[in-house]
């Protein structure tokens, strides 16, 4: 997975930077994204690895998914994409490009698990909390898991607070056996 994140990256970069130059970050995310949620179908996924097919072929058909947002542009990194035989990229390359435009934005995506479903008021306090120590926009999503036992687990990219009853238990029990 690094290795395909190596690859996908100076693509995902060069985009971000065309699309950023030219003020279209979000058509490029919802092309992309288009692009990412269909080369992951199996039909199409086998179509795009056959040698059959030329690369201006396989551009073109992944152009007409997204024929009513894809750019000129868009077509020509396509194109780029399949001479290259990087399609099989275009969900990382999606990924990394949404990270990039979140970093742009200042905004950072937060998932969090509670054992119980957190009120409206706890959920906003939790998120201007977070926003205020990560200076960023939060976007939370929310995740029901009974077995935490109370508190809540909270993620954003490589930061994890664990403020679970469970994940306390767990260190507890680490340092009664160490």
């Amino acid at each position: 997975m690094a290795e395909l994140k190596t690859v996908a990256r100076p693509y995902a970069k060069a985009v971000f930077e065309v699309a950023r130059e030219q003020g279209h970050i979000t058509e490029w995310a919802d092309m992309l994204s288009i692009l990412a949620a269909v080369t992951v179908e199996p039909k199409l996924k086998k179509a795009l690895k056959n040698s059959a097919f030329s690369a201006e072929e396989k551009a073109n058909a992944l152009a007409d998914v997204c024929a009513e947002i894809a750019t000129e542009q868009g077509k020509a990194f396509l194109l780029t994409l399949a001479v290259n035989k990087r399609l099989a990229l275009l969900p990382m390359i999606c990924e990394l490009f949404l990270q990039f435009k979140l970093n742009f934005e200042k905004a950072v995506n937060v998932e969090f698990t509670s054992a119980f479903e957190l009120t409206a008021e706890q959920t906003q306090a939790l998120a201007a909390s977070l926003a205020k120590k990560l200076d960023r926009t939060v976007n939370l999503t929310s995740e029901i898991d009974a077995s935490l036992l109370g508190g809540v687990v909270i993620r954003t990219g490589d930061l994890i607070i664990d403020g679970s009853v469970r994940g306390k238990l767990a260190k507890l029990a680490e340092a009664i056996n160490s």
